[in-house]
Formats: C-alpha cells, sequence, structure tokens
C-alpha cells in the first residue's frame, strides 16, 4: 500500500499526518449540529468541501500525528485501529496506522512519547494491541505472535492522559478500563496530568468539553504555531465558528471556551490546525 504522509515544519519540528482510515459518521450531522443555520452549513461544505459523501452523509478522516524533532517523537493519538479494537462497532477497521508510521519511516519502537487526547475510542486504538491483531508493515498480520495477551503498540512510549479523563472513565467508556488503561498501567506507561504540560517539543494544553479532560497539543517556533486538535474541532463549522454546540460534547460551553483559546492568536503570528477528521490533515486558522 502507498500511503500519502502530509507534512508541516514549524521551524525546526516536523508534524507528520498519519492516516489510519476514513468513512461516514454514525449519525447525520445535522443532528450533530443542531443549531447550525442553512447559511453556516454552505460555508463549511465551500471551507470542507470533502466532509460530504456523494449521498450527503457526512465523512470523517481518522488519523493521528506524529512530533519529530531532536528530542525525540511525539504520537498524539493512535486512531481506530486494528480489528478487534474497541472502535470495531461503528468505526472502519482495520486501520492503516502501522502502514502510514512504516510511509514515515517511524518505528514504533522509537516513539517516547503518545498522547491521548481524549478517551472516545477512535481516537485511542492502536494504543493497546493484542498479539495476534499487530500487522506488519505490509499488512500482514504477525504469524509468529504467540499469545493472545493485550500489549502497547509503542512499547518504549511514557502514554499522557489527562487525569480528569483518567477519572471520567467509567462514564465515557468502561471497556477502556481492560482493552486500555489497565494494560498501560501495568506496563509502566501510563502518565496522569493535570492540566497543561510541557512536552519535548510543544506542550500539552488541556482543553475540557467535548469529555471532561479532553487535550490538545501546541508546537510552536517563533510566530508561528500548529495546534493538533483531537476532538477540539470535528467539523469545519467549529472552526469557522467555534460558539456552535456539538451534540457529542459533555460540557458545551466549556468546550466554547477551550475552542475560542486554542484559536486565539496574537496580531502578525500564524496558526495552523491540525485535525484528525477534517479532509485536509493541516488548515491554516
Amino acid at each position: 500500500m502507498s500511503l500519502s504522509v502530509p507534512r508541516l515544519c514549524i521551524g525546526s519540528t516536523e508534524i507528520i499526518a498519519l492516516a489510519d482510515g476514513e468513512g461516514p459518521f454514525f449519525s447525520p450531522r445535522a443532528e450533530a449540529f443542531p443549531e447550525a443555520t442553512p447559511a453556516q452549513w454552505a460555508e463549511a461544505d465551500r471551507y470542507d468541501p470533502g466532509s460530504v459523501d456523494a449521498e450527503g452523509r457526512w465523512r470523517l478522516q481518522f488519523r493521528a500525528y506524529a512530533i519529530r524533532s531532536d528530542r525525540g517523537l511525539t504520537v498524539v493519538d493512535t486512531g481506530i485501529g486494528p480489528s478487534d479494537s474497541p472502535a470495531s462497532s461503528w468505526a472502519p477497521v482495520p486501520g492503516v496506522l502501522p502502514e502510514s508510521l512504516a510511509a514515515a519511516g517511524i518505528d514504533p519502537a522509537e516513539v517516547d512519547t503518545v498522547v491521548l487526547t481524549h478517551l472516545h475510542t477512535d481516537h485511542v486504538g492502536w494504543a493497546v494491541v493484542t498479539e495476534a491483531a499487530v500487522p506488519s508493515a505490509d499488512g500482514a498480520v504477525d504469524v509468529h505472535a504467540s499469545t493472545g495477551g493485550r500489549r502497547p503498540y509503542f512499547p518504549n512510549a511514557e502514554h499522557l492522559l489527562q487525569r480528569a479523563e483518567f477519572d471520567a472513565l467509567d462514564m465515557l467508556n468502561p471497556q477502556l478500563r481492560d482493552a486500555l488503561t489497565d494494560p498501560l498501567a501495568a506496563a509502566g506507561q501510563l502518565r496522569l496530568l493535570d492540566g497543561d504540560t510541557p512536552l519535548r517539543a510543544g506542550r500539552v494544553v488541556a482543553t475540557p468539553g467535548h469529555t471532561p479532560g479532553h487535550q490538545s497539543v501546541l508546537v510552536s517556533d517563533g510566530r508561528e504555531s500548529v495546534a493538533i486538535t483531537g476532538d477540539l474541532l470535528v467539523h469545519a463549522l467549529q472552526l469557522l465558528h467555534p460558539e456552535l454546540a456539538y451534540v457529542h460534547e459533555v460540557d458545551p460551553e466549556a468546550a466554547r471556551r477551550s475552542r475560542e483559546r486554542m484559536l486565539r492568536r496574537a496580531t502578525g503570528t500564524k496558526l495552523h490546525v491540525a485535525t484528525p477528521h477534517l479532509t485536509g490533515p493541516f488548515l491554516e486558522a
């Protein structure tokens, strides 16, 4: 499989978009954004025409991002995952993140940090995997896998999650305790954060609202920045009209404040957004 690997450089730091899949959302977009007006929908469709398929359905991209610098290699989110991942009930699994990593020249073993923006299944799919479900770079299943146990896909990475998100796990998705957080903790690879936290390149920014402990990543150099947004932005509507509520937010008012905080910038600066679900992996805010 030949995969495109879009990249954006912020100073000496490289942001790499890693495709994992694409497919329709599970409900109509008008139900997801009930307050949007016809004029706002038309504006959003001009901005991101690829978000609507031929049948008029809301079409999502599912992607992760890597941040590569001379200080290390960070992955932000881990996509929809293999065929037995927690997202398999609704997302177009299996994802192709292993092939995207290979196309980008990234060995999972060299990743030192994984930032999980939040605990929705389409963002954590490859974080912990069953041995038999792990494909090689050419897409073949590893026939040498000897156990049915679960293990971190990035074997040397510290996985960062906001404590508020961890504390809300039973409300958000209790199945992820066995499928994700317990295996990471058992491997000594789970670290809970309390708010904004520096990374080797960039920083984690707490952006609650979509979920209680949602977080984003901001990388800056001089007067240019890129925000890797997780589900702070799921549709172009929210980039154009940050005030619009999304029905799948646990706290719409907090989500609005988080969007406005992340999209705010000083005069003369440039902000790029790197979104998991919009058609283009990099957009200028």
